[in-house]
């Protein structure tokens, strides 16, 4: 009797520590009770996760922290993707707009290096005669090659800053001289002593001029 009384006693402390919880008890079948189970049998079920099998089904949560752990990983290394592929974008941008600029002036240097050239032809067409036609003759020539290199400015996009009478502007013109024209506006361009050029909308050299100032 006292033998009997003490297997039912053990086999009670055994079902309290069972953690099953499903109404099929395989332990009840010999076989092995397991997680998930309601096993009423007297043996005791764990989990065996720990030991990497884990048997518990969806009441296991011994990996939770691990796996919450990967995620953030996992979205801070999308985030940093993202951020790489927006900074490589921007970077494309920058890299097609430098060089868009630098094929839009390529030309500039060279213009700058023909322009005191210009500047010369046009001098020498103000020291024209007519009654000298041999001194004529000759400027005609060089009217010619003058009027063939504006024609490669044009075609270039090169274009002059030689109006008179407009209002001074500090991006366009340097004031060398200054007058005092009272029938005039003040700050007006009264004359263009050098001319300014523009390649493309971009001032490569100022035209130098007098302006009007009325005190």
């Amino acid at each position: 009797m006292k033998k009997d009384e003490s297997i039912k006693e053990e086999n009670k402390v055994k079902e309290q520590n069972c953690n099953c919880k499903n109404n099929d008890c395989k332990c009840q079948e010999g076989e092995p009770c397991t997680c998930g189970d309601n096993c009423t049998c007297g043996e005791e079920c764990t989990c065996g996760c720990k030991d990497g099998n884990c048997t518990c089904g969806d009441d296991c949560k011994c990996h939770e922290e691990e796996i919450n752990k990967m995620q953030e990983k996992v979205k801070d290394l999308e985030e940093k993707i993202k951020l790489s592929q927006a900074e490589l974008i921007n970077y494309r941008k920058r890299k097609d707009e430098e060089v868009a600029g630098m094929l839009k002036y390529a030309n500039q240097d060279l213009i700058l290096e023909l322009l005191p050239v210009v500047d010369n032809f046009e001098r020498a067409m103000t020291l024209a005669d007519k009654s000298n036609a041999e001194l004529t003759k000759f400027l005609n020539g060089f009217n010619m090659l003058y009027i063939a290199i504006k024609d490669i400015f044009t075609k270039f996009g090169v274009e002059e800053i030689s109006e008179v009478g407009v209002m001074f502007d500090p991006a366009k013109h340097q004031a060398l001289l200054v007058e005092e024209d009272k029938d005039k506006e003040n700050d007006v361009v009264l004359e263009i002593l050098l001319k300014g050029y523009i390649l493309k909308g971009r001032v490569i050299r100022p035209a130098s001029v007098k302006v009007n100032k009325i005190n």
